[in-house]
């Protein structure tokens, strides 16, 4: 059954408006240790499933029951994605979170039109939806309930584990569609995750969920995310990494460079200033040339997570088969347009508008 929002409604403080947006909503706070000096500005969402531009990830649609995040992790490329909103990159990031309060409703409704080809969705692929406001709203919990009702395959990438509270949810969902759940631990080091994730839980905790999940059934996988050059990436680091989240049980593991797009790298950049200073010179000559490593360097950080799995005797993610497919399927989809098939199109708020554009919208 699905929470009431009866006393979140947004037109019951109409007049404080949320900058940056066209429609109200009520700004909440909450009296606990973890949401102090934190604002939660509940908005009606204009659409729940987002289509993810581009070719370069292993899936096409996405839903982000909140925007902003808690967990204030230095690099998180989501950072920028506030901007759209009216509001900063930095502070209001992690201490203005976006709750749609109505992303549940708006997500059956959009499963269910007959041009919804029952695709997977991934939540946490922006903001992490267990970060502590879930434990508040539990929209993320209800968005598994409609796509058990839909019986449409999901994934969720997190670094919480307060979703091993959905376990009975992921198991039903993984029995009627499919379900792969993943955790993002990119340290064990005690310096590491304090400094780069301060309010995120501690990434042992996250070892402990991916047993939990695991002796349940769920099949899961793990992000070593992002490898970050200097302060995570040695092989020591990686390999206890790796042979701890598969002795837990994990299915497949996986590792990421560190990119830094717009905004991010200045951010980052202030963060090595004030805890790594030693290394600024060597992020300035990495990253002179663009926001991704160069790849020489990506290279060595996939062979380092291969010699681990191989250590530990667990597979890949399968990341980059998913974005083959994915490509291959965008070709195929690219043809059938050229040949005179109609463009795919969806619905927010009563206006057509073509998917590539939908990412930016609520």
């Amino acid at each position: 059954m699905f929470v009431r929002w009866e006393s979140q409604r947004t037109d019951a403080e109409a007049e404080r408006r949320l900058p940056g947006l066209t429609r109200g909503g009520t700004i909440r706070t909450f009296d606990a240790p973890e949401a102090m000096g934190i604002e939660f500005l509940e908005v009606e969402a204009r659409s729940a499933i987002n289509r993810v531009p581009g070719e370069s990830l292993p899936f096409n649609h996405t839903v982000n029951p909140y925007r902003g995040c808690t967990h204030a992790c230095s690099w998180c490329f989501a950072r920028p994605t506030h901007r759209y909103l009216g509001l900063n990159a930095r502070e209001d990031f992690e201490r203005r979170i976006v709750v749609k309060v109505n992303v549940p409703e708006r997500l059956r409704v959009e499963l269910a039109k007959p041009s919804w080809k029952r695709e997977t969705i991934a939540l946490g692929t922006n903001t992490d939806p267990y970060q502590w406001v879930e434990s508040r709203y539990r929209l993320t919990r209800a968005v598994w309930e409609v796509m058990i009702e839909a019986r449409n395959p999901g994934s969720v990438l997190t670094k919480s584990p307060l979703l091993t509270r959905d376990i009975d949810l992921f198991r039903e969902l993984n029995e009627v569609a499919g379900f792969q759940a993943s955790l993002s631990i990119p340290s064990l080091d005690e310096y590491a995750w304090r400094a780069n994730e301060p309010h995120t839980p501690h990434p042992r905790k996250r070892v402990e969920a991916i047993a939990e999940l695991s002796a349940a059934g769920i099949p899961v996988g793990v992000l070593v995310a992002p490898l970050v050059p200097g302060i995570n990436d040695s092989p020591e680091q990686v390999e206890e990494i790796v042979r701890l989240c598969a002795e837990a049980g994990a299915d497949s593991i996986g590792g990421l460079g560190l990119h830094l797009k717009g905004e991010v790298k200045e951010i980052f950049f202030d963060w090595l200033r004030a805890h790594r200073p030693d290394l600024v010179d060597l992020y300035e000559d990495l990253y002179r040339r663009g926001a991704f490593l160069p790849k020489p360097e990506r290279d060595r950080m996939g062979r380092m997570i291969a010699r681990a799995r191989d250590k530990a005797g667990v597979g890949d993610t399968g990341w980059r088969e998913g974005i083959r497919r994915n490509r291959e399927r965008a070709r195929i989809e690219r043809a059938e347009r050229h040949r005179g098939a109609p463009d795919e199109r969806t619905e927010a708020g009563g206006i057509a508008m073509p998917l590539q554009r939908q990412s930016r919208l609520f």
